[in-house]
Formats: structure tokens, C-alpha cells, sequence
């Protein structure tokens, strides 16, 4: 049986206690690759970074690495590249969400502005490929390049999805995959090439970090209705005020059967015409549709196909803290 919440916060400090030398270098490496003669863009940058987050996705390729007794260096700046990609989508993606919170801050797009933060971004896309290159792996570069236009093109895609109430749950899927649980799939991928692993268990790697990546975004996207501010660092319902066809509202709109439902569907999600009272409507909605249990549910099976990826590489105190990451991620509340 899963524990409450906390037992989420404990694994994430597992893991870094594990990979918390190696991490304190990543923070280091990406400090140093922020710098500039600019100085709207190291501050810019040093905004977004110190801004806190878990450091998920560059400690997937930091325990990747670990897992194989990794010694070299390969994987430091891989990581530092991860975050900085990591880093450069978020500022996008707040320009496009035109976010004003983030992690309890003010977005970066608030502070300095829309072009700003499309600019810094493209800086932290540029000083990622710097890092790629100086592994000296061309199949590195291939994996983390090809990650970079993957997750450009969930940008795009969910822009097509958006205020589409027909937009169905493979739609839905597809749009995370790429969005979300590609950097999650390269980062793991990658830090296990650079330590020598065997191509069956970089893939195992890779799985895992695609699971995972999609299970986390099914959580968020359930927390987004479930949550609170307080643990978000966000406003609750952005994604309702966003028009975002995200899963909970899938399973709403899919369950919605009388003419008065489906009108409201429409006006506030389709039409993006939305009044006071429609967020409590909407959540109503969901609640009596089970739209929640049932994205847990799907998050639990991507968890399942995480753990079952995880039985392919060897074992030890690495693995074992990345199956915590997976098992507990369902019970999260942040």
C-alpha cells in the first residue's frame, strides 16, 4: 500500500543523497555556462534556476550514470544540459501560458517581459548544445538534439489540442509524450550511454524515463484540480482558464451526457468564455465524472510500466531509490 505524500519528499531526498556530490558540480557547470556580458542574462537565468524545483530530470541522468559505478565526467555536463534544456521550455512555455506564478515566484515573463524570456530561452537552448557537444558523443548530441525538437513539437501540438473539447485521449497522450516524458526518457537514456551500459539497458533507461515522464505530467495535470496553491507554487485551474484539454477534462467532457454539461463544456473550454463560479462548476463536473481517480489510474499503469522497465538494469542502492521515485510519485501533492 502507498504512504501518504511525504513519503514522495523523502524519496526525492534519497536520490539526491545519492547523487548529491555529482548534483552540487551540475549546479556549479550550469552557474558557470549562464554567464554573459549581457547582464540581463545571467540574473534572467539565475531567476529561473534558484528558483527551486526538484532537479528531477538532470538526477535521472546523474542516477542513470550512477547505476553503472560511473567515474568520469560525461555526466555532469550532461545534466547540466537536461536542466538547462528543462529551464529554456519553461521559459517558453509561460510566455505561451502567459503564467504569472511559477514555484510560488513571479514568472520570469512578469519580471522582464514576453521577448525577454524568449530570448534567455533561446540563450539556455544554445548553452545546452555547448554542453552536448563537450561530451565529445555523437550519440549524445542525437538523443538530446532530437529531444529538443520533440519537445517543440509537443509545444505545437498542444496548441492544437487546446480549446478542442473533441480532443481524445491518445491527443491527450501524445502531446505529454512529447512535451513532457521526452526530456524525462533522454535525460535517463543518455546518462547510461555515457557510463558504458549495454544498449538493453539503455533502453531499459530510456523506458523508465518515458514512463515516469508521463505519470508525472498525468499527476500534475490531476493536481492542477486536486491541488492547492501552496504546494503548487501556482494558482489552481490554469489549465481550466488556459482552455487546456489536459486528461481530467477528457474524462469529463467524455462523460458528459445532457445537453446542459456539454454546453458548458463548450462555452468555457471551446469558446474560452468563462465567468465567476465556472472553476467550482468545472471541478463539480469532474469530481462526479471520477476524472481524477481515473487519471490516477492511468498514472498508475505508466508507474507499473516505470517499475517493470527498472527490472532490466542491474541492481543496488541507485535503482532501488528510482523505483521509490516511480512508486511514490502517484501520492504526491506538489
Amino acid at each position: 500500500m502507498i504512504k501518504p505524500d511525504r513519503d514522495f519528499r523523502d524519496a526525492i531526498v534519497n536520490l539526491k543523497g545519492l547523487v548529491g556530490a555529482d548534483l552540487e558540480r551540475v549546479n556549479d557547470t550550469i552557474m558557470a555556462t549562464m554567464q554573459s556580458q549581457v547582464s540581463l542574462i545571467p540574473e534572467m537565468a539565475a531567476h529561473l534556476i534558484n528558483a527551486g524545483g526538484k532537479r528531477l530530470r538532470p538526477m535521472l541522468t546523474l542516477a542513470a550514470a550512477g547505476s553503472f559505478n560511473y567515474q568520469g565526467d560525461a555526466h555532469i555536463v550532461l545534466a547540466a544540459a537536461v536542466e538547462l534544456i528543462h529551464g529554456a521550455t519553461l521559459l517558453h512555455d509561460d510566455v505561451v501560458d502567459e503564467s504569472i506564478l511559477r514555484r510560488g515566484a513571479e514568472t520570469a515573463n512578469i519580471i522582464w517581459g514576453n521577448k525577454e524570456s524568449v530570448l534567455v530561452g533561446d540563450f539556455l537552448f544554445s548553452r545546452s548544445f555547448e554542453l552536448m557537444v563537450r561530451t565529445g558523443s555523437i550519440r549524445v548530441l542525437d538523443i538530446l538534439s532530437h529531444a529538443s525538437a520533440v519537445i517543440a513539437e509537443g509545444e505545437v501540438l498542444q496548441l492544437a489540442t487546446q480549446n478542442n473539447i473533441n480532443a481524445s485521449y491518445d491527443m491527450y497522450l501524445d502531446v505529454v509524450k512529447a512535451k513532457t516524458a521526452e526530456l524525462f526518457a533522454a535525460a535517463a537514456e543518455s546518462g547510461a550511454l555515457v557510463a558504458g551500459a549495454d544498449k538493453t539497458q539503455q533502453q531499459a533507461f530510456r523506458d523508465y524515463g518515458l514512463s515516469l515522464g508521463i505519470a508525472y505530467q498525468l499527476i500534475d495535470d490531476a493536481l492542477d484540480y486536486s491541488g492547492t496553491q501552496q504546494a503548487l507554487g501556482k494558482a489552481v485551474g490554469d489549465d481550466f482558464r488556459e482552455g487546456k484539454m489536459t486528461l481530467p477534462i477528457v474524462f469529463a467532457i467524455a462523460a458528459a451526457r445532457d445537453p446542459s454539461s456539454r454546453q458548458f463544456w463548450q462555452r468555457t473550454i471551446g469558446d474560452n468564455d468563462q465567468t465567476d463560479g465556472d472553476l467550482e462548476k468545472a471541478m463539480a463536473y469532474i469530481k462526479q465524472s471520477e476524472a481524477i481517480e481515473k487519471t490516477l489510474e492511468c498514472a498508475r499503469q505508466f508507474v507499473d510500466d516505470a517499475l517493470r522497465a527498472l527490472n532490466k538494469v542491474p541492481s543496488g542502492p541507485i535503482p532501488n531509490a528510482l523505483r521509490d521515485i516511480a512508486t511514490f510519485s502517484i501520492t504526491r501533492g506538489f
